[in-house]
């Protein structure tokens, strides 16, 4: 394979305006598909990402290729697209040909959530975590339906530091629909303030850069567009595993406006979870009268550990679900 070059001119194409037309691909409604036509905007997505020069890139829903060209302009050494709809093939092929004589590029027609990224990403190298990020990116317009729910698992697996994490602080440059992105990065007291923040925050630096007007896609969205990066930090701000992580959280917010003690009341069997719940705030040292969105990182981080505690010295806690329709008997330790 002839080395990269620092910029490779891809051959004469059409334009991705043009190829929509030639394949007569229309978005779905039910996939969530909106086009990025403005090479300008692709470009500065992919800027977003930093330095992937002789990286190793996954781009998560390239649909017709136009962050796609973007990506390649910038010379990786191995690029990866994953595509849900198989419409979108011819096109991504022409790119593939366009670029083969430069760089390694796969195209795997498959839904993200399901595809291995630690196998996608063979070859690069691995980093310490505490080292430098490595050279591995993940890129992504993400269809609004999925975006949530992927970044979700996305932290789950850089709690555990596999998939593509199994690498290193492998870093992410993601669109969401503009309050998501707020979501994300919103601190204490912030109206946005909710569970995906705290998630966010507490695994990753999670940088709002830019924001897409949603009159740049086809068809126009009803909504802007942010685009976020996120690189995992060094140290994670708790150890305490990611599902019961989720769990307290999704508890607690479930009740945002509500003083604290009522969300946290939930993690509990009825019988218990008056005497448990107060236990818990007291033990993370939080006011019961705090509301979720006023909570700190910090204090989550308090609220998670002494959860933590109260399961292991309560045999049956960690498996209760409020959402369950089942009342679990637990025996209490009135030592805590």
């Amino acid at each position: 394979m002839t080395a990269p070059t620092p910029h490779i001119r891809l051959p004469p194409l059409p334009t991705i305006r043009d190829l929509v037309k030639l394949y007569q691909i229309r978005a779905l409604r039910q996939l969530s598909q909106n086009f990025l036509m403005d090479e300008r905007i692709t470009d500065k997505i992919v800027k977003t990402a930093g330095n992937i020069r002789n990286g190793y890139v996954c781009e998560i829903g390239p649909g017709p290729g136009g962050i796609t060209r973007s990506i390649i302009k910038k010379c990786p050494q191995k690029l990866i697209v994953v595509e849900k709809d198989n419409r979108f093939l011819p096109t991504l092929e022409l790119l593939q040909e366009a670029c083969n004589s430069h760089m390694e590029m796969n195209i795997a027609i498959d839904d993200i959530r399901s595809f291995n990224l630690e196998t996608g990403f063979a070859g690069a190298p691995k980093h310490n975590w505490l080292e430098a990020p490595p050279p591995v990116h993940l890129i992504g317009n993400l269809p609004f339906s999925v975006s949530t729910n992927l970044i979700i698992r996305y932290l789950q697996s850089v709690s555990e530091k596999s998939s593509a994490w199994s690498y290193g602080r492998s870093s992410m440059v993601l669109t969401f629909q503009k309050e998501v992105g707020e979501r994300m990065v919103a601190p204490v007291r912030h109206k946005q303030r909710c569970r995906l923040s705290v998630m966010c925050q507490m695994w990753c630096d999670v940088d709002y850069r830019f924001t897409i007007p949603g009159r740049a896609f086809v068809p126009k969205p009803d909504v802007d567009v942010a685009v976020v990066r996120l690189v995992p930090l060094e140290y994670p701000m708790s150890d305490v595993p990611f599902k019961m992580i989720e769990k307290v959280l999704r508890n607690i917010f479930n009740m945002r406006q509500k003083y604290c003690i009522r969300g946290t009341e939930r993690l509990f069997p009825e019988d218990t979870r008056e005497y448990l719940a107060k236990k818990l705030l007291n033990s993370a040292e939080v006011d019961i009268t705090t509301r979720p969105f006023e909570i700190t990182n910090e204090e989550f981080v308090r609220i998670f550990h002494a959860y933590k505690e109260i399961c292991d010295e309560n045999p049956g806690v960690a498996e209760y679900d409020s959402r369950a329709c089942k009342k679990l008997n637990v025996d209490i330790d009135n030592d805590l």
